[in-house]
């Protein structure tokens, strides 16, 4: 058995050649292998190589400031970015948009499976998921930009009379992923890690290709010194080690480490504050409403982590198992740059497990962001004009949870709203309609959700919509407000209205607790 190589992140960099596949791990900012991703970018600008490179990633990398995926975001290092997250790397967005590179986004999840299926060396991944989507070959599939002559990734086939997507799978020339430690082997834990995230199908899928696996690591052990059971990148698929240098080690960038959010150790985790009343809290209160004792969840990032606020504070936190796409099973979650790590989990699972059980139709409420809606519930919030946010986990969860709330503020940009006396008053109407005639892409299928008879609530402060198979249907308004101004005025369409038209709960709009646990 042969002693694993040891390179700088400047030779490895240098033996990548121009037009390679390359796959970088990461969540937000976490597993990011920084000082790899730092060595191809200095090596590009200093050498002009390696050049005309394919970006192949699942979840969004870095933060917006130079990290994780904006090390790549150069004309002419990258020809090609396939990725499930775009929001975290706004460089690679401009060039997308730019048409000066070819660019795809296709669902986390499903990247997260193609990992194992180019291992495998399936023809690509057979999946519902992405259907009536803009990653359905009949709404554009996948494609970012009008680059021409770009390939199909996506196509659309029929087995036992079920439309089903294949999204094909391609050889990865090149993987580059952060471990914990290495032993003398190249065996390597993920154990001071968030989670193991996608690492070992990751290396499989390179190592079966053909291809090389570069792992970042802390530091170096003995041979024997390593638990197997952490062991999750075996040396057998290591090609070489790279030591990380200084905060390029840490377990999320620019944080310092936590065991609790790698399950070292459990946390006393005291008493959630609650949060101001505002249209984030009459939201997250509405959505609470519709919590079910035992209910497996997720929550998106952004309004719908209220509800886990709102919960703790009505003291039903344990009416929910809250889930993480990135693996965690329980405890709780992180949010912003620490997104996809959670406290106290019960259990840590790989990226792609966790999307089996959630393609499988395992959540039982999901709790997603709201953004451009149409009248059939096809809603969009994945493109916009000039900001490309990419559809990250959504079309995976959206599609597939047994209950789905979209929620978000009515309009956008410059609302103002008070609470006085159980009413809700808007003070100054938010100059950007969320409700419009057209989206500018389809991230979730009302039409198929209406074919799957799968149940969608729309939950704003002042209106609540539910998706019907004649479109959607208003069906409680706040109290205080006025059903013409303030709510069909501000759609580009008229809902349905239903005949039980009700108001919405007054102890919503109350700086009190509701007692919901009642």
């Amino acid at each position: 058995m042969k002693k694993v190589k040891i390179y700088t992140a400047e030779e490895v960099a240098k033996m990548v050649p121009d037009g390679a596949t390359i796959s970088t791990g990461g969540f937000v900012s976490s597993a990011c292998p920084e000082t790899l991703n730092k060595a191809m970018e200095k090596s590009f600008l200093e050498t002009g190589h390696p050049r005309d490179m394919t970006l192949f990633f699942a979840a969004g990398q870095g933060h917006r400031d130079g990290t994780g995926g904006e090390h790549y975001g150069h004309e002419g290092m990258i020809k090609r970015v396939v990725g499930g997250h775009w929001d975290r790397a706004k460089n690679l967005g401009d060039l997308a948009l730019a048409n000066k590179i070819e660019a795809y986004n296709l669902p986390q999840g499903v990247i997260a499976h193609m990992y194992r299926d180019i291992a495998a060396h399936k023809l690509g991944t057979l999946t519902h998921v992405g259907l009536y989507t803009f990653v359905d070959p009949r709404y554009g599939g996948g494609r970012l930009n009008d680059v021409p002559n770009t390939p199909d990734l996506v196509e659309l086939v029929t087995i036992d009379g079920q439309e089903r997507l294949l999204y094909k799978s391609f050889p990865v020339d090149v993987v580059l992923i952060k471990g914990s430690y290495a032993d003398e082997y190249g065996n390597c834990t993920v154990h001071k890690e968030i989670g193991p995230i996608d690492v070992t199908a990751m290396a499989q899928a390179a190592k079966n290709s053909g291809g090389k696996v570069f792992v970042q690591v802390e530091k170096m052990v003995e041979a024997g010194q390593l638990d197997p059971r952490l062991v999750k990148i075996p040396g057998i698929y290591v090609d070489g080690i790279v030591f990380g240098i200084g905060d390029d080690n840490a377990q999320s960038l620019g944080m310092g480490y936590d065991g609790a959010l790698s399950g070292e150790y459990r946390i006393p985790v005291s008493a959630i504050e609650p949060i101001p009343l505002n249209a984030r809290k009459i939201i997250g209160r509405r959505a609470a409403m519709e919590l079910t004792e035992d209910a497996v969840v997720n929550l998106g990032t952004g309004i719908p982590e209220t509800v886990a606020n709102v919960a703790a504070e009505e003291g039903i936190s344990d009416y929910m198992t809250l889930t993480v796409e990135s693996g965690p099973i329980g405890g709780v979650p992180a949010g912003g740059t620490q997104f996809g790590a959670a406290a106290n989990s019960m259990a840590i699972l790989e990226h792609n497990v966790q999307f089996d059980f959630y393609q499988g139709g395992g959540i039982d409420l999901a709790f997603l962001g709201l953004a451009e809606t149409e009248f059939n519930g096809n809603l969009n919030v994945s493109k916009f004009g000039t900001r490309l946010a990419g559809a990250g986990g959504f079309i995976d969860i959206t599609q597939n949870a047994k209950k789905v709330f979209f929620c978000g503020t009515f309009t956008a940009k410059g609302l103002v709203e008070e609470c006085v006396d159980g009413q809700l008053k808007i003070v100054q109407e938010g100059a950007k309609k969320k409700f419009v005639k057209e989206i500018e892409q389809i991230t979730f299928s009302g039409v198929y959700a209406n074919q799957v008879g799968q149940p969608v609530l729309y939950i704003t402060e002042r209106a609540v919509f539910k998706l019907t198979p004649d479109g959607l249907m208003l069906i409680e308004i706040a109290p205080g407000v006025d059903l013409q101004k303030d709510v069909l005025d501000q759609m580009e369409y008229k809902p349905l209205i239903a005949e039980d038209l009700k108001l919405m709960d007054e102890r919503i709009f109350r700086d009190e607790p509701m007692g919901l646990k009642k």
